[in-house]
């Protein structure tokens, strides 16, 4: 195995041992924690994507993130942070209208990822995981053994028929998974799933053009032998919230 590839392997399992700890205790305050930390790299790194200063915007970060703590549903906290962007700017025009794009991405799909756990539980983290990671390992394998159609300019690697290999497999499992762990019928269950897989492939091409339009390959270098944080959590900023009003739908 090559140094890369090993490394690359050793990184991902202490991530996998750092969530499956965060999950196996399930505390409100280590998990809210966990999403903090994740969410100042990758708002980090959103904001070198987006070509925006970040520094004099981590102490709104800062007051959004600690507010989420209190707030039954954080979503809430999306119409509050634009609302308190767009008086500023209507005010004195201190504020650069791109200040406004770090705050939407990647800050609101975290926010929808710890509304998920406030009002669905860990196990719904659980389902968004298994059905982001089954996406991405669907795709690769399915890509790599059958790809042969282009699914977009934005990521010239991806395969149409890698994509619905990897929708597919996380529809299948994701959808026995949620049914059997819910009261959510199978059909529903399935439903959800896929799209949600559909959702995590956008977010993840999403990703991919900003870091064409920003000329880079990796969001960050935080990660050895897997880049920076958005590179890991591009498809769950947008899978997330597609869970999230699925399931608010479904109530």
């Amino acid at each position: 195995m090559s140094n890369e590839h090993s490394t690359r392997w050793k990184s991902a399992a202490v991530m996998l041992a750092v969530i499956f700890v965060i999950g196996l205790l399930d505390v409100k305050f280590i998990t809210w924690a966990f999403f903090g930390a994740v969410g100042y790299f990758a708002f980090l790194e959103g904001c070198k994507l987006w070509g925006v200063a970040s520094e004099d915007k981590l102490p709104f970060l800062a007051i959004t993130w600690v507010a989420a703590y209190f707030f039954k549903d954080p979503v809430l906290l999306v119409f509050l942070i634009f609302l308190v962007m767009a008086a500023k700017l209507a005010y004195d025009k201190s504020i650069d209208k791109k200040a406004f794009l770090p705050m939407a991405y990647p800050v609101v799909g975290i926010l929808f990822m710890w509304s998920l756990y406030l009002n669905w539980g860990m196990v719904s983290l659980v389902w968004l995981l298994v059905i982001v990671a089954l996406s991405d390992v669907g795709a690769y394998y399915t890509g790599k053994n059958f790809g042969k159609t282009s699914f977009s300019p934005t990521s010239p690697n991806k395969t149409l028929e890698g994509v619905f290999g990897g929708i597919g497999l996380a529809s299948i499992i994701g959808g026995i998974l949620i049914a059997s762990t819910s009261e959510i019928g199978f059909f529903a269950s399935i439903l959800l799933a896929l799209l949600t897989s559909v959702a995590s492939v956008f977010g993840d091409l999403f990703e991919s053009y900003l870091k064409r339009e920003a000329g880079v390959k990796d969001s960050g270098d935080l990660i050895p032998g897997h880049g920076g944080m958005l590179d890991r959590i591009d498809g769950y900023l947008f899978a997330s919230i597609m869970l999230y009003v699925l399931l608010e739908l479904g109530k």
